[in-house]
């Protein structure tokens, strides 16, 4: 199952829900505030850009904004909303992808880091980010928690959620940290439609480690983009590296 398989021109096409879950102002108004303030008077870069849901707003702010994206047909989405002027794109994996320049902000959202499969591969987006990064600069991660609290021994799937129409189903493989996300949407047909999703959690202390790798320090962590406390009962996380000031 292949990120650049899963993310075509139908998941593109389906993936902007203006004005509610994550496109909802109360949830994307705090994080498009808060990269805003870390960007500065600088520029920022976005791994996974995807349709533009965080980077349009945030370039309407005055920040500017260029993205990596692994999917055309994501780029192709959010080409119906500003140019490539606007928002240059490079087409590319973010744990190797190149962009001229340097930035004051690198960030991924949404849990796109998990889209990364293997250590390796997380490490390596860690150190991309520290390549575009000046120093001082910031490299910003929103990444869920692992919910095997939730999953009982010798089971390996849990629903996530449920509620009229929809049904998320995480299937786990413990030994190599993956877990794929089923969303099952439906209505009164007899008729359903399956969305699946790969992913490779990781721990907060996993990830800490992988930016000492990088050359990045561990600034901030908060339970969410308003800056809300960080607990061992939080579902997910926003946290904040740093490149070392040059002294």
């Amino acid at each position: 199952m292949k990120q650049e398989d899963i993310w075509d021109a139908d998941a593109a096409q389906r993936y902007d829900t203006p004005g509610t879950g994550v496109f909802a102002p109360e949830v994307l108004g705090p994080t498009v505030d808060r990269l805003a303030g870390w960007a500065g008077e600088g520029a920022a870069l976005e791994f996974a850009i995807g349709t533009g849901r965080v980077a349009v707003p945030l370039a309407a702010r005055g920040v500017p904004v260029v993205g990596i994206e692994l999917s055309p047909p994501m780029v192709e989405q959010l080409r119906t909303k500003v140019d490539e002027a606007t928002i240059p794109v490079v087409i590319g994996d973010m744990a190797t992808t190149v962009v001229p320049g340097k930035f004051t902000l690198v960030y991924i959202v949404f849990n796109a880091i998990s889209n990364l499969l293997t250590q390796a591969e997380q490490v390596a987006c860690f150190r991309n980010a520290a390549r575009h990064l000046g120093p001082g600069g910031r490299f910003v991660v929103e990444l869920w928690v692992p919910e095997l609290r939730k999953l009982p021994p010798g089971q390996q799937a849990i629903v996530c959620r449920s509620e009229p129409g929809y049904i998320g189903l995480d299937t786990y493989d413990v030994l190599r940290q993956h877990v794929v996300s089923h969303h099952f949407r439906f209505d009164e047909t007899k008729e359903a439609r399956l969305f699946r999703s790969p992913h490779r959690y990781v721990w907060p202390a996993e990830l800490d480690l992988m930016a000492q790798l990088a050359g990045l320090e561990l600034e901030a962590r908060h339970a969410d983009w308003a800056g809300a406390e960080f607990t061992d009962e939080s579902p997910s996380h926003v946290s904040v590296y740093r490149i070392p000031p040059t002294p």
